[in-house]
């Protein structure tokens, strides 16, 4: 009889849109428990992580986590929600929290949107994940190059009416690389 090897998939929309079709990819040999909530931003998951779903993630051996949209948008006009330091050490703290919780973490990185999205300029997207991974490689983080997949075709894998989420291809793509992901990790 084979263990079960259960993984917490938490983050923003971004996770709700591929999340759950990613627990069907990696099929019975996984459970995958997801929070209901949409994690927003860095701050936001963190408090998730340190209260709401604590008892959740450290039922799992595998945490795979994301913050970054809500947090590099510009929603009001005067800058991105956390600044590059505050997003990282948000992204480092949840990590080294995690760690003391499962395993393995793991972190996927923001994905871009499409250009027509006033409120967030993909050049931060790109300087935001480059400032936190190497962070997190420091302290023995996988890292699942989510950004990379989606930048290969944001016009096919990003939806055209918000801009921002998975397109059905995307989710699609976005699914298969989070499983293979998971499933290599020894």
């Amino acid at each position: 009889m084979s263990k079960i090897i259960k993984v917490a998939l938490l983050g923003d929309s971004i996770r709700m849109n591929y999340g759950p079709e990613t627990a069907r990819l990696l099929g019975c040999g996984y459970e995958v428990w997801q929070p209901e909530d949409n994690c927003r931003f860095s701050k936001y998951l963190l408090q998730g992580i340190f209260v709401d779903w604590r008892e959740n993630i450290a039922a799992c051996g595998i945490a795979h986590f994301n913050a970054g949209n809500w947090d590099i948008s510009d929603n009001v006009g005067d800058g991105p929600l956390s600044g590059k330091e505050e997003y990282a050490g948000n992204i480092l703290r949840a990590a080294r929290f995690l760690k003391t919780l499962v395993p393995v973490v793991c972190f996927a990185t923001t994905t871009p949107v499409r250009e027509e999205r006033e409120i967030t300029d993909n050049r931060l997207v790109a300087e935001y994940n480059e400032a936190v991974v190497p962070l997190l490689k420091k302290e023995g983080v996988l890292i699942n190059d989510l950004y990379s997949v989606v930048n290969s075709d944001i016009n096919r894998y990003i939806r055209g009416d918000d801009l921002t989420h998975l397109s059905d291809e995307g989710i699609k793509a976005c699914a298969e690389k989070t499983a293979e992901f998971i499933r290599n990790i020894k």
